[in-house]
């Protein structure tokens, strides 16, 4: 994958987790509600149509506000990437102020662990430079690092 440093915010970890549950944690409404947002912020919904054109909606309370994320599956290969957007609800209907495009990309390592890189791609340089400002790195490595732990404890 190409990434341009103007639109694209990425990084890569290794998980301590074998790869298959990594995903099903990704792709199970009740075990997205278990990492998706940095503690203390929550998860109240989430519901997962997992198929292209598939829906992956969230409803997040931060700091008690309710904000409302709708988005699609773009891309799903299974146990390895997933791709989803908020810039089309289910039906590929547009949203009106999308934001971005997470790409998660799932590998073996040689100790039955995961090499997991995320990205986030953004339609213009200041959108990019908004979401990185917002705590991008911070943020997503914190999600990251509550689903390493909450994987783990499935084990």
């Amino acid at each position: 994958m190409n990434l341009d440093p103007n639109t694209d915010l990425t990084f890569t970890r290794r998980l301590k987790v074998p790869r298959a549950l990594v995903w099903k944690c990704w792709t199970t409404p009740e075990h997205i509600r278990n990492f998706f947002v940095p503690r203390p912020h929550t998860i109240e919904a989430c519901d997962i149509d997992l198929r292209v054109g598939g829906r992956f909606n969230t409803t997040m309370n931060v700091d008690g506000n309710r904000m409302e994320n709708k988005g699609v599956y773009l891309e799903i290969i299974d146990g390895a990437r997933l791709v989803f957007t908020d810039t089309y609800g289910e039906g590929w209907k547009p949203a009106a102020d999308p934001f971005m495009t997470a790409i998660l990309d799932l590998s073996d390592d040689d100790d039955g662990g995961t090499i997991y890189t995320a990205t986030a791609r953004h339609r213009s340089p200041e959108a990019c430079k908004r979401h990185e400002d917002m705590g991008f790195f911070g943020g997503w490595g914190t999600v990251v690092t509550q689903l390493e732990e909450y994987a783990q404890s499935l084990g």
